[in-house]
């Protein structure tokens, strides 16, 4: 059984962030929160678990955003919907795009064989082919690029960036 109170707790300023960078509206961002949690209250028996929680959440709160944009009449059909998320999806690769640039300097940070081992990683190469090159054995290859990665994700959250 889920429990709406503890997802309340642990998603509400995302919720609420995403819903914001939608309206830029405090308050009507703080209504469709609430909408959005009386509706998951609503609807909680049919969540099939398709998905996570978090992106179910997310799902009803951007429909709740949709329909108040109907009912004011600031879309009017599903053409000027298909214009909104084509809207949303260019602000979501902009903020992608930060995403990288932070990844970027962040990994400029670090020493040479950090860089190249986390750069070649993500540039396909295994392992094995990494230590040959930046002369490390297999093993030190994963733990610079697990302690890297790991390290990236807690800075990019603690700054607010949603991964």
């Amino acid at each position: 059984m889920i429990d709406i109170e503890t997802l309340y707790q642990e998603y509400h300023g995302d919720i609420y962030r995403h819903l914001f960078w939608l309206t830029h509206n405090s308050d009507l961002s703080e209504d469709l929160l609430q909408e959005t949690f009386l509706q998951a209250i609503k609807s909680i028996h049919s969540f099939r678990g398709d998905s996570s929680v978090k992106t179910w959440l997310f799902s009803i709160a951007r429909h709740l955003w949709i329909g108040n944009l109907r009912k004011k009449k600031i879309i009017t059909s599903d053409e000027d919907i298909s214009h909104i998320i084509v809207a949303i999806d260019y602000e979501k690769e902009l903020h992608n795009k930060e995403i990288i640039e932070r990844i970027f300097a962040l990994i400029a940070t670090k020493d040479e064989k950090t860089r190249k081992v986390f750069f070649m990683r993500v540039n396909g190469y295994s392992y094995y082919e990494i230590s040959e090159k930046v002369y490390v054995n297999v093993n030190s290859a994963r733990v610079i690029d697990f302690r890297t990665k790991k390290w990236i994700k807690e800075i990019l959250e603690k700054e607010g960036y949603h991964l």
